[in-house]
């Protein structure tokens, strides 16, 4: 159940676009708490909602950011590989022009 939850919080990250950020924001103290989880496919999980909702926008990107600060100072090793994979990625400069030339082009209607 949980992997499944995250999992739909990710695709939800990827798809929903008209989602405000305040949604993405109240879950993140449950990806924090659930990090710890050992379980391989809940770990892969977890780790993809919080790549996904960091990249939705350059506000979430930090807060997906500080979380997983936050998730790396665990004392767990699923952990700490949940928090190293997603800093990798949302750090990335990739992530980080597409992020800012988001922010800064016309919204579509």
């Amino acid at each position: 159940m949980k992997r499944a939850a995250f999992a739909l919080t990710a695709c939800l990250a990827v798809s929903d676009k008209a989602a405000p950020d305040r949604t993405f924001l109240r879950l993140l103290p449950l990806i924090k708490r659930e990090a710890s989880d050992e379980r391989k496919y809940v770990s892969k999980a977890v780790n993809w909602a919080l790549r996904q909702i960091g990249k939705r926008n350059q506000r979430l990107n930090r807060a997906a950011i500080e979380v997983a600060r936050e998730i790396h100072e665990l004392h767990s090793p699923g952990a700490r590989w949940i928090a190293s994979d997603a800093l990798r990625e949302l750090r990335s400069p990739a992530v980080q022009r597409r992020l800012k030339r988001s922010e800064t082009s016309p919204k579509r209607r």
